[in-house]
């Protein structure tokens, strides 16, 4: 296996959602590449595009309230020129997805065997002894302690970390080359986010897979992530590796979000806050620096009509031209925004 190579190549993709009868972008001409044996993280505030990313990918919009356009390149084939049969051979076997709420992702109704079972129904031809053999099997990767007791029970039974962990389960079920985790870690507590990580890297260095972590949390990414790439309004605006992002940041965005960060250094000082909200669909500007209302103190001339990606060093792209220049405000001899 050329682990390598790239094996999800995302081109020009923009997703744009129906709003009394008008379509507005989510994400705009995203371009991205996913390798196998890395995790990719994608960050940014809630509202910035990740999770629309994702289900883009996945093929989980409905195609009369969407518009979408571009190519995702998955091992050779256009998934965006797949039908709803088609798109189901991938789901599940070659890319798995873990949803960000477990519990409204399992069914109530079904007992944990039978929902884990449920993929390798459809996408191997296992004996039932089989079958219950890897869901144990599974059960036992993720970190679950009684796979027997477990696997007889229902979602309500397990808590929070358990629910997360029979997720993690489903989506590796098939070995898929690509799992996609949105917010894997939220609403667990920082143990069991650790473990729940460490369960991804471990699934990530047996199968070889590619993993596209989705997360607004900087700590989570800094543990784990080969690559970063920074959404902001639906757009990528910079992409390099782990080590390029949190030491080197040069958009005035991650730059911004890393500043807000608690620092054990800085820990008597006030947290630095991003002033304004992203913008909403309906408001989304067509042109310009997306983020350039909430840095007001750049001058206009600083930022770049139609803002592309600049490579900076190799690897590492920013969009725009206004990060030369960029400082804060209190690095500005104490002028205020």
């Amino acid at each position: 296996m050329d682990t390598a190579a790239n094996f999800l190549t995302i081109k020009d993709v923009s997703t744009a959602f129906k709003i009394n009868g008008q379509f507005y972008d989510a994400i705009s001409h995203v371009n991205l590449q996913v390798h196998h044996d890395e995790i990719l993280a994608i960050v940014g505030e809630s509202g910035c595009g990740k999770s629309t990313l994702a289900t883009t990918i996945m093929g989980l919009h409905d195609a009369a309230e969407t518009k979408i356009t571009g190519e995702i390149d998955f091992e050779g084939t256009d998934l965006l020129q797949l039908d709803e049969d088609g798109y189901n051979q991938y789901r599940g076997d070659k890319i798995g997805m873990i949803f960000q709420d477990p519990l409204s992702a399992l069914n109530p109704l079904k007992r944990i065997e039978d929902q884990i079972s449920e993929v390798m129904d459809y996408h191997t031809d296992l004996s039932k002894d089989a079958k219950h053999a890897r869901v144990l099997e599974l059960l036992d990767q993720v970190g679950i302690v009684n796979p027997q007791r477990t696997a007889r029970q229902f979602p309500h039974e397990l808590s929070g970390g358990m629910r997360q962990r029979v997720i993690i389960a489903i989506a590796i079920a098939c070995k898929p080359d690509l799992i996609i985790a949105d917010e894997p870690t939220t609403a667990l507590d920082v143990t069991i986010q650790a473990q729940i990580l460490d369960v991804l890297r471990d699934i990530q260095k047996e199968n070889h897979a590619g993993i596209i972590l989705i997360t607004h949390d900087l700590g989570v990414v800094a543990e784990t992530a080969d690559r970063v790439a920074v959404m902001y309004a639906g757009q990528i605006v910079e992409l390099g590796s782990a080590e390029q992002v949190f030491n080197t940041p040069e958009h005035p965005y991650t730059r911004s979000l890393l500043r807000s960060m608690p620092q054990r250094e800085n820990e008597n000082d006030d947290l630095y806050v991003i002033k304004g909200n992203v913008p909403s669909l309906q408001k989304m500007p067509s042109q310009g620096d997306r983020f350039a209302p909430r840095i007001p103190w750049v001058p206009a001339s600083a930022h770049e009509e139609h803002p592309s990606m600049h490579e900076v060093a190799p690897g590492h792209e920013v969009r725009c031209t206004c990060y030369k220049n960029f400082q804060f405000p209190d690095q500005q001899g104490g002028v205020t925004a």
